[in-house]
């Protein structure tokens, strides 16, 4: 209980900005953020588990009604074991006469399983431009922590989802690119749909003037 209440305070404080709320989900695995960069990828981590119980990653992709691409993934499932890494492969072909960037949101459910799915190599890590009539495979390279064999939380998981959507990409008033989409479908599409977001700084900035 006590601990639960330590993360819905650090939640509350995250709130005040939308991108360090994402931070602390990539972080904390909150939310169904799988993590990265969070130093899990020494040799000894990655030995999977012979006598663990495979578990099925099952890849699902989505496109912005805005974003003229295809984007696929080149496999319906992998079956992994704890400590196992696993390449997937993914195809995005640009159906426009004009060269498009875009970028890729993620979630993985169930949400508890979230902390232990770490990706090493992403497209999701950053944007990705295609030219006019371009095809690109996109590749990944991630595995499960063999530390969910350790949760109860994990006890019983045989399947797992991760689901991209890419969307068009626009620049914001600090001059980065972003979704170009409403939040509530970007925050959706990463798994934070129920959760409540602050306003964005500039949207705060524009309702204290007169």
């Amino acid at each position: 209980m006590y601990t639960s209440a330590v993360i819905v305070l650090a939640v509350g404080i995250t709130y005040a900005s939308v991108p360090l709320y994402r931070m602390f989900c990539a972080a904390t695995g909150f939310a169904g953020t799988p993590k990265v960069g969070m130093g899990k990828f020494e040799a000894s981590r990655l030995v999977p588990v012979e006598d663990a119980k495979r578990i099925k990653v099952h890849f699902n992709t989505d496109t912005s009604d805005a974003l003229p691409w295809e984007f696929t993934p080149q496999q319906k499932f992998v079956s992994v074991l704890p400590g196992e890494t696993s390449l997937a492969f993914y195809k995005a072909r640009n159906k426009s006469k004009e060269d498009v960037i875009g970028i890729a949101t993620y979630n993985v459910t169930p949400d508890r399983i979230a902390p232990y799915f770490s990706k090493v190599e992403c497209f999701c890590f950053e944007e990705q431009k295609l030219l006019a009539d371009e095809e690109v495979d996109m590749p990944l390279l991630f595995f499960i922590d063999k530390d969910m064999l350790d949760d109860p939380a994990c006890r019983g998981v045989e399947d797992v989802v991760l689901s991209y959507t890419f969307f068009k990409a626009r620049m914001n008033a600090q001059g980065h690119l972003e979704p170009d989409a409403p939040d509530d479908v970007v925050q959706a599409s990463q798994g934070f749909g129920d959760y409540e977001m602050a306003p964005r700084a500039e949207e705060r900035q524009s309702e204290k003037k007169p």
